[in-house]
């Protein structure tokens, strides 16, 4: 799990992207005294990127910046996000916005391939 987020942390820096937060469910469940299996959200985004989308879509900003789940399925870590052609569907952006949402396949990819 630790080295699945330093690995995204990592590309996502690569690409020149704002790291906004990253949560950690799983350490405040724990400081509620509750058990979650370990499981962190990185989010981040680019301004260059979001800011067009936000402008014509409003209610992107919902979704923005983007955001990658990794958590612990017994002794796997899995990565899970919501496609950019889910959210261009969502809030009907056209081909050229939605294109600005793809670059989280990539950082999966070589997330998933490291």
């Amino acid at each position: 799990m630790a080295d699945t987020v330093e690995r995204l942390l990592a590309l996502v820096a690569s690409k020149g992207l704002t790291v906004f937060a990253v949560i950690d469910h799983s350490g405040a469940a724990a400081g509620a005294g509750l058990t979650l299996r370990d499981t962190k959200v990185v989010i981040f985004g680019s301004p260059q990127a979001g800011t067009p989308v936000m402008q014509k879509a409003p209610l992107a900003a919902l979704d923005l910046p983007l955001k990658v789940l990794i958590w612990a399925d017994g002794s796997q870590t899995k990565v899970s996000y919501t496609a950019p052609s889910a959210l261009a569907a969502r809030y009907g952006l056209s081909p050229e916005l939605s294109t600005r949402l793809g670059g989280i396949d990539a950082l999966t990819d070589a997330l998933v391939a490291w």
